[in-house]
């Protein structure tokens, strides 16, 4: 249980989730006096809600991947993914080391066959609700088919978590012609025009994200990360604007006062925290990145989306689409 605040955020996230969620239920890996500690924190949760699973090994944020599986495999992020696992809970929330988290996955669950390493998926906020991105980091370089899949990935569980009977899915590319691009992504753009199994748009351009009018954006690892890192960068730079040249002096108070209903709906809307909790697809199981910099409120987003694609099935409907597209093949 670590991220950058500590492991109290994620504690005190866990215990706050069971109090919004009835039917929720929770295995909390780590120290276990820091847990208990906390627990008292919250009296009206009954012991039955939660269970311990103490362990002193964690996976520091600058440890080597390929360190963490080799010998920290009684980490608390490898046991909570043992436990997946081993079918003792169904899934997984971790706000730490994203490519121990990666590798440690691969060891203890099954990736779908002919996928190298999961995609890291989001939804972020645009003008007609929200658009899927994914890859976000995980595979800096893609080929063709990976691309393609991470579209079927993609088209799936905008379906099922976001509710869209159809969606729309675009390649994010530096034009919408069809000469533009290189060839890795000319070539998906050709396997996604000849699949039925997916709602396929064309090309989209970055601007497209915001806009709404694609469901699922796909593009490799290494340009989805940046989009996602500047996506953060603009929002803080946007509530800084408000804030310094807006809101300053006497002027700015009296405008705050009129306009503070607004201005709370518009930083709700903008707020990183409410899309916390990015999915590592092609899994076999529930796993859920969360920012290693998330508050508590945060971290309780990350948790309701790891509870809420466990409901949905999302892993084995994922699994039985890519399973139909074999079958095509």
């Amino acid at each position: 249980m670590g991220s950058d605040l500590g492991p109290h955020v994620l504690i005190r996230a866990s215990f706050q989730s069971l109090l919004k969620d009835a039917d929720l239920h929770l295995v909390l890996v780590g120290k276990q006096a820091d847990i208990q500690h906390i627990s008292t924190e919250f009296p009206q949760i009954p012991s039955t809600k939660y269970r311990i699973v103490h362990t002193d090994e964690f996976i520091t944020m600058d440890e080597r991947p390929t360190s963490a599986l080799k010998k920290k495999l009684n980490s608390s992020m490898s046991i909570a993914l043992s436990l997946v696992a081993a079918g003792e809970v169904e899934g997984c929330v971790s706000a730490g080391n994203t490519g121990a988290l990666m590798v440690l996955s691969k060891y203890w669950l099954k990736m779908y066959p002919g996928i190298d390493r999961p995609a890291i998926s989001t939804v972020l906020p645009g003008e007609k609700g929200f658009t899927r991105v994914l890859d976000l980091g995980a595979n800096v370089d893609c080929d063709s088919e990976t691309l393609f899949n991470f579209a079927v990935m993609g088209s799936v569980m905008s379906q099922a978590i976001d509710g869209i009977d159809k969606p729309k899915v675009g390649l994010l590319n530096i034009g919408v012609e069809d000469i533009k691009g290189n060839d890795k992504v000319k070539q998906a753009a050709r396997l996604l025009d000849n699949s039925d199994l997916i709602n396929y748009c064309g090309f989209v351009e970055g601007d497209q994200i915001y806009r709404g009018n694609i469901d699922v954006i796909v593009c490799d690892g290494f340009v989805g990360n940046a989009v996602l890192k500047a996506s953060e960068g603009i929002t803080h730079y946007f509530g800084l604007l408000i804030k310094e040249k807006l809101l300053s002096g006497f002027r700015g108070l009296l405008l705050h006062w009129l306009l503070k209903p607004s201005l709370k709906k518009l930083r709700d809307e903008i707020n990183p925290d409410r899309y916390n909790g990015a999915c590592l697809s092609g899994l076999n199981k529930v796993v859920i990145k969360s920012h290693g910099g998330a508050d508590i409120v945060a971290m309780q987003f990350a948790i309701k989306e790891a509870t809420q694609q466990v409901r949905l099935d999302v892993p084995n409907r994922v699994w039985k689409a890519l399973d139909k597209l074999e079958s095509m093949t």
